[in-house]
């Protein structure tokens, strides 16, 4: 039956086998192969971009060279027009738009080059945030002859002109030398001046060194550094400032007959060189050697010496930058850790990537600090700004904490004074940090975090997940609006468990926000190396490749089998009043430090005690209690328990009565504990006790 009139018949299985009913599939595949195009769909919150297989064909790729990944397709872009074409869909994604269309040019198997032309479509949530992008790539290669042949230009001159244009495009996102010699090396803009390649020497302490150089085989041995008074034609130019044009293999042979017979086999008929200026002073040299063309027009010198000068700027701007950004680095390294100390019964690897912006580095840092007792100290900090003065600002924080942590304060007060001291330093920068102090003996994990990003776990079927920290106000601002109360989050970090700490440079993606940063970053973890050298290796790879402005440091700290200390442990913890939160997590690491610490027959007992006097402590003082548990292994295994408060008044025992709800406390201590005792502190006093355990054994193997 004809399906225009309705019917119910089933319509024909379509020709390609698909199953799809009716010839809808096959009239689109069709329809793009008669129209050279495709249709492509990006998930931005995964990355992956499915392609048709009219997409693929403008691309010249066959579907089993596609993987889904966008970056597969930059083999196939030329950069100039890769950049170009990144920069417009950031733009689009940042500033609200639903739509963007560019033309640019793909490279063929063939190394020629293909107009393109890509319009898509941005889908965007309620919030306004981008989650997909839908749209159609096409071959241009007609269109846009056919409009250069409207406007009646001459190709050839037209040809020349874009290139000087699309090559100074290109150079202005060159940063390094290096990529100044990759724009002219994989634009395949030389090309239409007829040129086969290049060579390119920069002036370095009287000596041109020769940095690109040429064709395979085109090395002359003795040549890398050369002096200004040598006969070769960059030697040349930059003695006299002014270009040498080449036109036949004789003309070569006759001026240069020490430089000839070392080339005279590469088919060279013509050459141009050039000298570099940058601001009245030469730079370097560059050289485009050509195989079959004689001669050069007015109008071909005019554009050839045009091109030389954009070359020279970019290749100063890019000199200055590495200069620059050698010395920022510098500045950073000297303030990181030179080395990690070796820290028993954990595995640990950090890591620091600089920011790529010349000068624009930041203060990010990391350290690992020894601590007595098995414990050891981990930081993870930023400071605000991306220049030399946030890379001072944060060499100075990180020997403050390193000290107030090395003093054997809480975590909370290590805080709390790195915070002081940032706002009473001349400066008005502030910084985000986390600080972590893990005792490996029992894996009690105490986690501050100041205004930083959220840890992530790994667990040991490498599975990963963001680890909620509670938070207060960065450095220098908790002290500046007088909120010093950094709150203690308590965890148990398992043998073969990892801690991810990382700054923010680590997670932000264009044009995503901090959650789908963690989202990729705990999928990329899940996915990398199990060794943990390796997969700090792997985490800076990917972001590198994914680019980025912002400098980052990650550290990361996996717990290793049971571990126990010769000296004995200790942990603290800070409990304030009213917070049953601070509370409950004291009561967990007495739990855990009483069982891995090998006290299990006594537990009960110390849990109860404990738990007394640190209520006696928040009942009947004004301020909050500092629990401290530490094993004593002279001249008996002893756990000793400490709860300290701010009031000089001694407890005293009270009979309680048969009616009595209270006043059994200290009857109780008295009665459990093997001894026990006061000590004023300060304007204040610690009340400790201690319990005898066995010895305890445990299997390393």
């Amino acid at each position: 039956m004809d399906a225009g009139t309705g019917g119910a018949e089933a319509a024909e299985p379509c020709r390609c086998g698909s199953g799809a009913g009716g010839v809808t599939c096959c009239f689109l595949r069709d329809y793009g192969r008669a129209f050279r195009m495709g249709s492509f769909d990006w998930d931005l919150v995964t990355g992956l971009m499915t392609m048709d297989e009219g997409a693929l064909r403008v691309f010249d790729l066959t579907p089993g060279e596609y993987d889904g990944n966008p970056l597969t397709l930059s083999s196939r872009v030329m950069p100039d027009e890769g950049r170009r074409l990144d920069m417009m869909v950031t733009h689009a994604l940042k500033d609200g738009s639903d739509h963007y269309g560019a033309y640019f040019r793909v490279r063929l198997r063939s190394g020629g080059p293909r107009w393109t032309h890509t319009e898509g479509h941005i889908q965007r949530d309620e919030t306004g945030r981008p989650r997909r992008i839908i749209g159609i790539v096409r071959d241009a290669s007609e269109e846009v002859s056919e409009h250069a042949a409207r406007l009646g230009l001459d190709e050839g001159r037209r040809r020349r002109t874009s290139v000087v244009e699309g090559t100074t495009a290109a150079l202005a996102h060159a940063r390094t030398v290096q990529d100044v010699i990759d724009v002219l090396n994989d634009s395949h803009g030389l090309q239409h001046f007829g040129a086969t390649s290049l060579v390119m020497g920069l002036l370095e302490a009287g000596r041109i060194h020769l940095v690109a150089e040429g064709p395979q085989g085109a090395f002359v041995p003795g040549t890398r550094f050369t002096r200004l008074d040598e006969p070769y034609p960059m030697s040349e130019v930059i003695r006299t400032l002014r270009p040498r044009f080449i036109e036949s293999p004789q003309e070569f042979a006759d001026s240069y007959p020490i430089l000839w017979p070392h080339i005279s086999g590469l088919g060279i008929t013509s050459a141009a060189y050039l000298p570099l200026i940058a601001q009245a002073r030469p730079i370097g040299a560059l050289g485009l050697l050509y195989s079959d063309r004689t001669g050069f027009s007015a109008d071909e010198r005019n554009l050839l010496v045009a091109l030389g000068s954009s070359i020279a700027q970019s290749l100063k701007r890019a000199m200055l930058y590495e200069q620059e950004h050698d010395l920022a680095e510098g500045l950073q390294q000297a303030m990181l850790p030179r080395r990690i100390p070796d820290v028993p019964g954990a595995q640990i690897a950090v890591r620091y990537r600089s920011a790529r912006l010349g000068r624009d580095i930041g203060g990010d840092w990391y350290d690992i600090i020894p601590l007595p007792g098995g414990r050891v100290g981990a930081v993870i900090g930023d400071v605000q700004g991306h220049d030399t003065h946030a890379a001072a600002v944060m060499g100075q924080l990180r020997i403050v904490l390193r000290a107030y942590a090395a003093e054997g304060h809480s975590p909370p007060t290590v805080m709390a004074r790195a915070s002081v001291f940032l706002h009473e330093l001349d400066t008005d920068r502030f910084a985000t940090c986390t600080y972590v102090e893990a005792d490996l003996a029992t894996g009690v994990v105490q986690v501050v975090r100041a205004g930083h990003v959220d840890p992530l776990l790994q667990d040991t079927d490498g599975s990963c997940r963001r680890l909620p920290v509670e938070g207060g106000l960065p450095l220098g601002l908790s002290a500046e609006f007088g909120r010093l109360d950094h709150p203690v989050t308590t965890l148990e970090l398992s043998p073969g468990q990892t801690l991810l700490l990382y700054t923010d440079g680590l997670v932000e993606k264009p044009g995503a926000d901090l959650d789908e940063g963690l989202t990729w970053l705990s999928s990329l973890v899940r996915r990398g190396p199990r060794d943990l050298q390796q997969l700090a290796d792997h985490l800076c790879e990917i972001v590198d490749e994914r680019g980025g402005d912002d400098d980052a440091a990650m550290l990361l700290l996996r717990r290793q089998g049971a571990y126990y200390p010769q000296t004995g442990g200790r942990l603290q913890q800070h409990v304030a009043q009213s917070d049953p939160e601070a509370l409950s997590s004291a009561r967990h690491m007495i739990r855990a430090a009483v069982r891995a610490w090998g006290a299990g027959e006594r537990s009960d007992e110390i849990e109860l005690v404990a738990d007394e006097l640190i209520t006696n402590a928040l009942m009947h003082t004004d301020g909050g209690a500092i629990v401290t548990l530490r094993m004593l292994a002279v001249p008996e295994r002893r756990l000793r328990v400490e709860v300290e408060d701010r009031s000089s008044a001694l407890p005293r025992r009270r009979e309680a009565g048969e009616a009595g709800v209270s006043g059994r406390g200290l009857l109780l201590v008295d009665r459990i504990t093997d001894v026990w005792g006061v000590e004023s502190r300060g304007s204040g006093k610690c009340v400790w006790c201690e319990f005898t355990v066995n010895p305890v054994y445990i299997d390393r193997t």
